[in-house]
């Protein structure tokens, strides 16, 4: 039987001078091939679809202060920034073990690092949430260093399918992990108005979560679903519709961004999953292990200083950061996405 030759396709050509939709911007998901066109993005500010800019690099290096021969472990590997640059300190002599919860971008990571030439030789990496390091450890051994960024990644913002923004319409998901619980919108549906607004003011501080909440309600009751990040931002949009109109559309982008965050940590156990790591993270220490956590909101940070405050209390760290490391004014000027970051650390007794 004769094979049918495959005809060839075009790729889809995108009105205007640049891409908008996430799928049509084909160069940016491929930064090896398309080089000038990532600088340019990078230069401008912004961070290139698909890809994620590693935040305060030089300071968490300094703080690791990595050896060559260290065991070390990266507990939220995301896009491999962080973790390339510890396996460069590690110069194929030490370990590092890297985690995340993300069964989609950990494989997508894997790939890229071990292109990189960094193999199962230097680098061990699990599809695991950071609350169960104490199962990792079994296999591990104890750690002389440890870290942990706390941001969502750029590829799982931008991408819309996973619904973690309103900047292009998806589905309403926001799971970190999309094999594991339930989507953002059934989560929603289940809450009560006064579980809406706890919800608002506990993980996002969110200053009008009460009108937020009556809409998200009344939507409900008009039997209107919530389904997609497009109407979910649409509800904000008419829970706000009261403010004068020279403060709305800032009001509704910030609202918006904080009832998505909320929501995210609503969905994934944020909370409850860093307490763990934290109550975990000095037995999978060695004696003078060094730890930096990188927070890009007030709760996770407020978490970070009162386990490091309790445990230096106690003994278990012998020393700690008094107060945060923000990024430096170059850094937040070249990349937006970092202005909100705080840097701690600890060191093990």
């Amino acid at each position: 039987m004769e094979k049918t030759e495959k005809k060839h396709q075009r790729r889809v050509r995108y009105k205007g001078t640049h891409p908008k939709s996430f799928d049509a911007k084909y160069k940016e998901h491929q930064p090896d091939k398309y080089i000038d066109t990532i600088e340019k993005i990078i230069q401008k500010g912004d961070t290139p679809a698909g890809m994620h800019r590693p935040i305060c690099v030089d300071e968490i290096l300094d703080i690791l202060d990595i050896k060559s021969t260290d065991v070390g472990l990266d507990a939220t590997l995301g896009y491999g920034g962080h973790t390339t640059e510890i396996l460069k300190k590690l110069d194929n002599k030490g370990h590092l073990y890297a985690i995340d919860q993300d069964p989609i971008e950990i494989k997508k990571t894997k790939k890229r690092l071990s292109d990189l030439g960094y193999g199962p030789e230097i680098l061990t990496t699990k599809n695991i949430n950071f609350s169960d390091i104490d199962y990792l450890v079994l296999d591990s051994g104890l750690f002389d260093f440890a870290l942990a960024d706390l941001g969502v990644s750029s590829m799982q913002i931008d991408n819309p399918e996973r619904g973690f923004s309103f900047k292009h319409d998806g589905p309403l998901d926001l799971r970190m992990n999309p094999q594991k619980g339930i989507p953002a919108s059934e989560r929603l549906r289940e809450l009560s108005k006064d579980e809406i607004i706890g919800m608002l003011i506990e993980n996002a501080d969110e200053p009008h979560a009460i009108k937020i909440a009556e809409a998200i309600i009344s939507s409900y009751t008009r039997g209107e679903m919530i389904n997609t990040t497009k109407a979910f931002h649409q509800v904000i949009e008419q829970a706000l519709s009261f403010l004068p109109k020279d403060q709305k559309d800032e009001a509704i982008k910030k609202a918006s961004q904080r009832s998505f965050q909320a929501l995210r940590i609503d969905v994934n156990h944020e909370f409850e999953a860093l307490y763990e790591f934290l109550e975990k993270l000095p037995i999978v220490l060695k004696p003078n292990a060094r730890v930096a956590i990188l927070s890009f909101h007030s709760g996770e940070d407020r978490m970070v200083k009162k386990s490091f405050q309790y445990f230096y209390r106690q003994g278990v760290y012998k020393d700690i950061s008094d107060k945060p490391i923000r990024p430096s004014m170059a850094e937040q000027s070249s990349n937006g996405r970092s202005r909100s970051a705080k840097l701690r650390w600890a060191i093990k007794s």
